[in-house]
């Protein structure tokens, strides 16, 4: 047991230094097989499978690795930080044969190595449900090692100023017309900025702030981007604009319907806004039911009704 206990404590030595001097220790082919793959190992390692090199081109990894980056320092500047957990990551230029070791093939990919025995499925974080915020990152680690991080982001003052700015231009318009406030009083001002509020909310934005998932997806070995998640259970932040943009264009097929069945304009003018809302109406809503069949397999109905 001495001689055991003593590869404990080296191997742990090294960790403890390495995280000393970053909060995500980056690992090579020598590194992992020595530190996290072979045994004995009284540490759980969370490490992150990625490929920064600009020749890569994955704008994913670099969005993971800020919010990656965000968790680790989390735990290591904590009151609460021992060395039962630690972060690290592997780059698939420095440790191409870690990828293949493990028989992975995209990236970004997050996986918890245990302390006693081998990963199990569990161990892999489930990035296309859950995105790669922190936070989610921060419960997954919690369900794997019992270790709560209280995640702590560096202040972004981006959003107050830009609240700052929005609040200073809408004062600066009532002050300019202050003798003349009959705008407030417009009906159509007011629908207008609430149809764009209901859009913005039921094309998901919401889920995107609070899950952080990735703009799309990119399949590393055949290079086929997706915009529309497979699944019921999560998204991709461009499906979110292209569902945007399909329910903006259904809205506009109806109030062009509803104006030309209420407008007292010439009767051609009117027929050519039937048929362009006719026409909105029918090719959006049925690529928004193709899009429904996408993530609910099974359905009956897609494109053009079919």
């Amino acid at each position: 047991s001495c001689p055991t206990y003593q590869l404990w404590c080296l191997c742990l030595s090294c960790m403890m230094e390495w995280a000393s001097k970053r909060s995500v220790i980056r690992m090579n082919g020598d590194k992992f097989r020595r530190f996290v793959k072979a045994p004995p190992r009284n540490y759980s390692v969370v490490i992150m499978f990625t490929a920064l090199q600009p020749q890569r081109q994955c704008g994913v990894c670099r969005q993971a690795d800020e919010e990656f980056q965000v968790l680790a320092n989390s735990w290591r500047y904590s009151s609460a930080f021992t060395n039962k957990v630690f972060f690290a990551s592997v780059d698939f230029d420095e440790g191409s044969d870690v990828f293949q070791m493990l028989n992975m093939n995209s990236a970004p990919t997050f996986l918890h190595f245990p302390s006693k025995g081998k990963p199990r499925r569990s161990d892999t974080y489930e990035l296309q449900v859950r995105g790669f915020a922190a936070e989610q990152l921060a419960r997954w680690v919690a369900d794997r090692t019992d270790v709560q991080i209280r995640v702590i982001r560096p202040p972004n003052y981006a959003g107050p100023l830009l609240l700052g700015f929005l609040l200073a231009m809408i004062g600066g318009l009532a002050y300019l017309r202050r003798h003349n406030l009959e705008f407030l009083f417009n009906k159509n001002v007011w629908a207008f900025s609430a149809l764009c509020f209901v859009l913005i909310m039921t094309s998901g934005q919401m889920w995107n702030h609070i899950r952080g998932p990735p703009y799309a997806h990119k399949n590393p070995s055949t290079g086929q981007v997706s915009y529309i998640h497979g699944s019921s259970q999560a998204q991709f932040v461009a499906e979110t604009h292209i569902v945007l943009l399909f329910n903006s264009a259904v809205t506009m097929g109806i109030v062009l319907l509803c104006e030309a069945a209420t407008s007292d304009i010439d009767i051609g003018k009117r027929k050519i806004m039937c048929v362009a809302g006719i026409g909105l109406v029918m090719l959006f809503f049925s690529w928004l039911l193709s899009i429904f069949r996408a993530k609910y397999h099974g359905y009956p109905y897609s494109f053009l009704m079919s």
